[in-house]
């Protein structure tokens, strides 16, 4: 099937007797009348005419894009977030263009450097390795919103870092007041990544409450997070609780309990991170720590789209999380082996 070519400025020009510099202010409002500016927009509808962005960037200066870029789009709570970042970057006329680092550190330096090379007018990323030197370069070309973590040495447009050792700490505490001393963390960090925030934070809470934790790596994916799983309630003595730090892997927690033949929580306890929606689908509901994403997302599109336009100074946000017990955990029976 041949592709339909493009249509062109000069052809809208052409359809309403205007020439192509007119047709350019008048697409942009500039310069030109209401009435005008209706009549091109009406013609340049019925052509099927785009504006190129990246032809837009070399002309004007901007592109009108962000690029957002995603640890793992696997992962449920970052699909949420995208989505919430793409409708209110909408209201500002701005269009997001996602990318997925699929959980590789290397690959989202390689996918920055990318949307950087096509002019996106700013990055908002949810940084997998946030301590790569990389970032500080990168941030002294476009502007650069993270969420999560902060970039080490980086001038960024706006940060909203997330209270992790609040966050993990508040779920491990929970678990040693249910009786929980032998525990495994499923974390979508990879060994090229050993200083993540949240994996510190968890070696040194279980330590501080004596706490036998075991950190294993997991995909996002329901299939790899249950794989992941298995594999840890395969081993003996078993795990009397299983902290997840995405509701995603939990999901795949959820499957592995049930081919084992184990209850939750009566069998095993099961904590999540995100406090994504699933969480209060899953039977039983899921114990999880809310960041309240939506808010989260708004705040970085807004800071980027203030930066964009030039109107704010850079800013830092702290986000407080929020642990929120549900039937998911549980208190450990007498007699277990913990």
């Amino acid at each position: 099937m041949q592709r339909r070519k493009r249509a062109t400025i000069r052809q809208v020009a052409e359809a309403t007797g205007l020439s192509p510099a007119t047709v350019s202010y008048a697409l942009r409002g500039l310069q030109t009348s209401e009435e005008t500016q209706a009549r091109v927009r009406r013609a340049a509808a019925e052509l099927g005419y785009e504006a190129d962005p990246i032809a837009r960037a070399l002309a004007g200066g901007r592109s009108g894009l962000v690029g957002v870029l995603c640890g793992s789009l696997e992962d449920l709570g970052e699909q949420r977030f995208v989505e919430t970042v793409g409708r209110q970057l909408n209201t500002r006329e701005l269009q997001i263009l996602v990318t997925d680092a699929h959980g590789d550190p290397a690959r989202e330096r390689q996918l920055a450097r990318q949307l950087a090379d096509r002019r996106v007018d700013g990055l908002i990323v949810s940084p997998l390795d946030p301590s790569h030197e990389f970032w500080s370069e990168l941030a002294g070309t476009i502007p650069v919103v993270t969420v999560g973590d902060a970039l080490s040495g980086a001038a960024t447009a706006g940060e909203l870092i997330f209270e992790n050792r609040r966050g993990v700490s508040d779920v491990l505490h929970h678990l040693h007041r249910l009786g929980h001393r032998r525990i495994a963390v499923l974390t979508p960090s990879r060994p090229s990544t050993p200083d993540r925030p949240s994996e510190r934070v968890v070696t040194e809470v279980s330590e501080e409450l004596g706490m036998e934790v075991r950190i294993v790596n997991s995909p996002h994916s329901v299939d790899g997070a249950t794989a992941a799983a298995a594999r840890v309630l395969a081993v003996l003595p078993r795990p009397s609780a299983l902290f997840c730090l995405s509701d995603s892997i939990a999901c795949g927690v959820y499957a592995a309990a049930h081919a084992a033949g184990l209850r939750i929580p009566e069998d095993l306890s099961v904590a999540g991170y995100d406090d994504h929606p699933i969480a209060r689908v899953l039977t039983p509901e899921l114990t999880s720590v809310s960041w309240g994403a939506n808010g989260v997302a708004r705040m970085a599109a807004d800071l980027m789209g203030d930066a964009i336009a030039g109107e704010a100074t850079p800013r830092r946000l702290l986000v407080t999380p929020t642990l929120v017990p549900r039937g998911s955990t549980n208190s450990v029976e007498p007699g277990s082996s913990d």
